[in-house]
C-alpha cells in the first residue's frame, strides 16, 4: 500500500527524557513502564506501505500526536514501496535491522510474517485490546484469546463508488443490484458516451497494473457464502471451477461489452479519472473515499458491487491492516506505548479526522459516504466478508494480482487463468492449505 521510499517524518527530539532500564516481564504491560535517568532519549523507526492514500496522513498525524504525549520518545515514518514491501520486511527481519514499528496486513498476511512479530498480549492491556473490532483477523488461528499482532489502524471497505451527476445524465436511477442491472446499465452509459466501470492503478500502488482483489472478493461473494469461501482456500472449491469460470466470463464480458475503459492494463489514474467525472462507476477501497469525496462532494454515492444473478447480500469490511511491533525491536516498550496509543479515543478521531473509518468502537466517522457505507451495511443486514486476498494463500494471491488484469482485458482466456491459479494453489505446501484459514502455517 504504498508507492515511494523515503522517510515520510522524521520526529521531533524534544523535552526531558526520563526512560531507563526497563524491564517488561511475562503479563506486564506496556502502562506499567516507568521514568528513570534524564539521558535515554528512545528512537523508533516505523514503516509503512501506504502510498498517497489516506492511512499515509492518518499514520503521520497519529504519530505526531503521539509524540507530543511522550516527547521522550520519537518515531522516524519510512514510507516503503507497496509492490515489494514485504520482501524488504522480511529480509530486514532476518538481518534483524528493520523497524521497530511495521505495517502489516491482517488474516493471512499476519500469520505467514508472524515469525518476526511480537505477539501484543503480554504488552498491551486486556482492557485496551477489548477497544477495537476484529482482532480475531489478527491472532493465532484467528482466536482473539491467543493475543494479536496487529492493532488495526481503521475498519475497511472494498466497496463500489458512483457519480450521481453522470447517473442523472445518463437517465439511470441509480447503483445496479444485479449483472442482469449492471449490464442494462452500462449500455445506458455507453449510449451517452460515459465508461461504465473504471479500472488502473490508483493510491496503493501494489503493482503497475489496476489491484483484482477488490472485484474479485465480490465476484465470489456473488458466487458463494463466507462458509464456502474456506474451499477457495482448502481446495474443495477449486480455483478452476465451473462456479468461479462463470463470474470471471462474466467480469471480462464488461470489457469485451466495451463497458470499461479500454487500457485497463495500462491505466495508472483511475481515481484522477473518475474524479474527473470520466466515469460512472468505480470499485476501490474506503480509504480512497477522502480523495474522492473532495473532487465530486455530494455528486459522491457508494454501493455494493453488484457480481450476482440476485441482490448481494455480503459486503466486504474487514480490519485490513494495522500496526505491528517486530519481536526483535530493542525499545519493545516504548513500541508498545504507540499501539497502546491506537486503541484509544483520541487516535481514533484522528483517524476519522483523515476520512477513513476508526476501528475503535465507539468512535464515529466523519465523512458522510463512509458513514452510508456503514449505514447499508447494518440496515440490510449484509454479511461482513473478509478481503479475500487476505485470506487466500499469499502465493495464489500473487498469482491472481498478475492473471486477473489480463483475463479482463483479454490476453488469457478465462480457462487458461484459472488454470494457473489452481496450478499456484497445487504448489503451495500441505500446511498453507488446511481445512481452514486458522490452520495456516506458513513455510
Amino acid at each position: 500500500m504504498n508507492h515511494r521510499p523515503g522517510t515520510r517524518h522524521v520526529g521531533r527530539l524534544t523535552g526531558a527524557l526520563l526512560l531507563g532500564a526497563l524491564v517488561l516481564g511475562a503479563g506486564a504491560s506496556a502502562a506499567a513502564m516507568t521514568s528513570a535517568t534524564a539521558s535515554s532519549r528512545v528512537h523508533l523507526t516505523l514503516w509503512e506501505n501506504y502510498g498517497t492514500e489516506a492511512n499515509a496522513t492518518a499514520t503521520t498525524n497519529l504519530v505526531r500526536a503521539f509524540e507530543r504525549r511522550h516527547p521522550d520518545i520519537t518515531i522516524s515514518v519510512v514510507s516503503q514501496p507497496a509492490s515489494n514491501y514485504f520482501s524488504l520486511l522480511q529480509a530486514a527481519a532476518i538481518s534483524r535491522t528493520g523497524p521497530d514499528l511495521a505495517v502489516m496486513w491482517t488474516g493471512l498476511f499476519t500469520l505467514q510474517y508472524k515469525s518476526y512479530l511480537q505477539n501484543l498480549k503480554p504488552y498491551v492491556p486486556v482492557a485496551d485490546l477489548a477497544r477495537m473490532e476484529g482482532l480475531r483477523w489478527t491472532a493465532n488461528n484467528f482466536n482473539t484469546a491467543t493475543g494479536p499482532y496487529v492493532i488495526p489502524l481503521e475498519d475497511q471497505f472494498y466497496i463500489g463508488f458512483y457519480n450521481k451527476a453522470l447517473f442523472a445524465k445518463a437517465h439511470v436511477a441509480g447503483p445496479p443490484t444485479t449483472w442482469s442491472q449492471l449490464m442494462a446499465d452500462c449500455q445506458k452509459f455507453k449510449a451517452a458516451r460515459i465508461t461504465c466501470l473504471y479500472y488502473g492503478a490508483g493510491s496503493q500502488n501494489l503493482g503497475a497494473e489496476f489491484y483484482p482483489w477488490y472485484d474479485l472478493s465480490y465476484l465470489m461473494i456473488g458466487q458463494y457464502s463466507l462458509a464456502q469461501w474456506e474451499g477457495l482456500y482448502n481446495g474443495s472449491i477449486p480455483w478452476s471451477s465451473p462456479g468461479v469460470a462463470a463470474q470471471l466470463t462474466r467480469w471480462h464480458q464488461l470489457y469485451a461489452d466495451g463497458y470499461t475503459n479500454k487500457n485497463v492494463i495500462t491505466s495508472v489514474g483511475s481515481l484522477v479519472a473518475f474524479g474527473r467525472d470520466k466515469a460512472a462507476m468505480l470499485i476501490k477501497g474506503n480509504w480512497d473515499t477522502a480523495q474522492l469525496y473532495h473532487e465530486l462532494g455530494r455528486n459522491l454515492g457508494t454501493f455494493v458491487p453488484p457480481f450476482s444473478t440476485r441482490p448481494m447480500r455480503g459486503v466486504v469490511q474487514f480490519p485490513g491492516d494495522g500496526f505491528s511491533m517486530t519481536s526483535y525491536s530493542q525499545h519493545k516498550a516504548q513500541a508498545a506505548l504507540f499501539l497502546q496509543y491506537l486503541t484509544t479515543p483520541a487516535a481514533g478521531r484522528i483517524v476519522a479526522a483523515s476520512g477513513l473509518i476508526p476501528d475503535v468502537k465507539g468512535v464515529a466517522t466523519t465523512n458522510p459516504v463512509n458513514q452510508a457505507m456503514l449505514t447499508f451495511s447494518a440496515r440490510d443486514g449484509l454479511t461482513q466478508f473478509p478481503m479475500l486476498d487476505n485470506v487466500t494463500a499469499p502465493d495464489v494471491v500473487t498469482a491472481g494480482s498478475k492473471l486477473m488484469p489480463e483475463l479482463l482485458a483479454g490476453e488469457v482466456s478465462v480457462k487458461s487463468a484459472l488454470t494457473q491459479m489452481h496450478q499456484a494453489w497445487q504448489q503451495l505446501p500441505a500446511t498453507e492449505r488446511g481445512r481452514s484459514w486458522g490452520t495456516y502455517k506458513a513455510q
